[in-house]
């Protein structure tokens, strides 16, 4: 699934973070329905979408550092989340089969998000001269 209006090629963290977005906004909504839960709901809700809405900011980060700073501000938000999951998992307001259908998803995302900062991080410094790493 490629996500947005324009006909880009697939990029799996655009989508991924997207899709996961989108399953974060309706499992916020069935807790809510079904257990009346409003507060761990709103914090899943807060760091679960913000995943992806800072990796689409990443896109148009104004330098190499500003990537690398935007995306580790998405794993933050994405290891914020999988915490979320988990407390929500021990407390029962996610059965087992609802936490292990969604926190896959989210260890993808850290997965992903952790290759890429570090293959960023790599490249720059290959690309520097000795003399700009003293």
């Amino acid at each position: 699934m490629t996500i947005g209006c324009r006909m880009n090629k697939p990029n799996l963290i655009k989508d991924n973070s997207y899709a996961f977005a989108i399953r974060i906004v309706k499992l916020r909504k069935h807790i809510e329905e079904t257990k009346r839960e409003f507060v761990l709901s709103k914090q899943i809700l807060r760091s679960g979408t913000s995943v992806g809405a800072l990796v689409r900011e990443s896109e148009q980060a104004e330098s190499k550092a500003d990537f690398i700073h935007k995306l580790s501000i998405a794993l933050k938000e994405a290891n914020e989340t999988e915490y979320w999951l988990l407390l929500m998992r021990d407390t029962d307001y996610l059965s087992m089969e609802e936490f292990n259908s969604i926190h896959p998803d989210c260890g993808e995302l850290i997965r992903l998000l952790t290759a890429i900062i570090k293959s960023t991080k790599d490249n720059i410094k290959r690309k520097q001269t000795p003399k700009e790493k003293e």
